[in-house]
């Protein structure tokens, strides 16, 4: 089955990618902009070389200031790279639920946030994910073919500027493949009684390092790898 769900299910089975450095494997959203100025992004690796398995959801806020909350030590998940850039991190507890095949709900019941995410499948998603099972490993691991591919990617999808090699705020280099991809077709988020209101681009795209927000929701299935720089 080609579901989004039955694949991030197999992604809880993922092995570690081999290599050197730093590996990690698993599934999430590569950002989802909101029209109110709020982001969201979600990483699941239930395969990772620098401890357990981990969740993590990024929250921008309006005035641009980051927070991440995760269900594992910083230094065992995403701020270790990403902590320079961030105004907060907080280990909290992250509810991860399919509701259907296409439709992915996240709940941090400590600080109220509830998010559900709809995935959908496109032409260009479609050629996308074709291109990628046709590649050799080899071409996922060099640097220069996917700092060509992340802006191609990128356009294609209507989703800005893609960062899929790069370094992350605290300096280590980073390679991203994402191997399977979705759009985001619908999605919904509040903390408490702050709804985030209708996706859509900022007037501004946001990066993280040479790590870009997308302009439009990504839902990715991959691998990630990051050495000192």
């Amino acid at each position: 089955m080609t579901v989004p769900a039955r694949l991030a299910a197999d992604a809880e089975e993922a092995d570690l990618p081999l290599g050197s450095g730093e590996r990690f494997a698993g599934y999430g959203v590569m950002g989802l902009p909101f029209v109110s100025g709020h982001v969201l992004a979600l990483r699941r690796f239930a395969a990772s070389s620098v401890g357990p398995a981990y969740t993590s959801v990024w929250r921008r806020e309006p005035d641009g200031r980051w927070v991440f909350w995760q269900n594992q030590q910083d230094e065992q998940s995403c701020p270790r790279y990403f902590s320079a850039a961030l105004s907060q991190t907080r280990r909290v507890d992250i509810e991860l639920s399919w509701p259907d095949d296409s439709t992915l709900r996240v709940v941090v019941p400590e600080v109220g946030l509830v998010w559900t995410a709809t995935l959908r499948a496109t032409a260009v998603t479609r050629a996308l994910n074709a291109i990628g099972r046709a590649m050799p490993d080899r071409a996922w691991r060099a640097r220069p073919l996917l700092r060509a591919m992340g802006p191609i990617a990128g356009f294609a999808m209507r989703a800005g500027k893609v960062g899929m090699a790069g370094t992350t705020p605290n300096g280590q280099a980073f390679i991203a493949n994402p191997l399977r991809v979705w759009v985001i077709d619908d999605s919904s988020a509040r903390i408490g009684d702050d709804d985030f209101g209708p996706t859509g681009p900022l007037a501004e795209q946001t990066r993280l390092g040479d790590f870009w927000i997308p302009q439009r929701g990504i839902f990715a299935i991959g691998r990630t790898f990051f050495r000192t720089a």
